[in-house]
């Protein structure tokens, strides 16, 4: 390949990576009310793996992280910030990378077929939730005093799961035709 037609390469995947962590921003600013509101974080995060791959998908992710770690309000209502990180849902903004790196490391050992993306989604998905959970239980404890596993749970979880699932099933549907229309590889 000729030395242009690298740099052109590099200076779109730079675009992609920025302009999917946008939309992960974006998505975390929509908040839809329920009985325990919910953003599209997920979704985001999801559907920049799902179009961009495993590798531009997780740097996406970082590029989101590393923007509300600095205190630019990217994460949900808002915020930014390391004390965002630290407190309580921190876990769970940081099982979003960890989401990210599994699936990539899926998609190099099954592929990029619609059912390898969906079971790396859903295990992703359970790879945030533990990671997060486990910070949410640490935190708290230091803050309030300890917690049981089973109401952690009740509360950070079990409410999403529903949500979460469908925001998968519309990343789904979602990723392949952006990424053939966008001519991702």
């Amino acid at each position: 390949m000729s030395e242009s037609v690298l740099t052109k390469n590099k200076t779109l995947d730079m675009v992609y990576i920025a302009l999917f962590a946008v939309l992960i921003a974006v998505c975390s600013w929509i908040s839809i009310p329920a009985t325990v509101p919910f953003t599209l974080q997920t979704f985001g995060v999801f559907v920049a793996v799902g179009t961009l791959g495993g590798k531009r998908g997780s740097l996406s992710v970082l590029v989101y992280l590393l923007l509300g770690a600095i205190g630019i309000p990217v994460f949900a209502g808002f915020t930014g910030g390391i004390g965002v990180i630290l407190g309580t849902t921190g876990g769970y903004i940081i099982g979003f990378l960890l989401s990210a790196l599994f699936m990539w490391g899926m998609e190099k050992v099954l592929g990029k077929k619609t059912w390898a993306l969906a079971l790396s989604m859903v295990l992703g998905l359970l790879i945030c939730y533990a990671f997060g959970t486990l910070w949410f239980m640490i935190v708290y404890a230091r803050e309030a005093g300890a917690i049981g596993l089973w109401t952690a749970l009740g509360w950070c979880v079990f409410p999403f799961v529903v949500p979460d699932l469908i925001k998968i099933a519309l990343a789904l549907l979602i990723c392949k035709r952006v990424a053939k229309a966008i001519k991702i590889d």
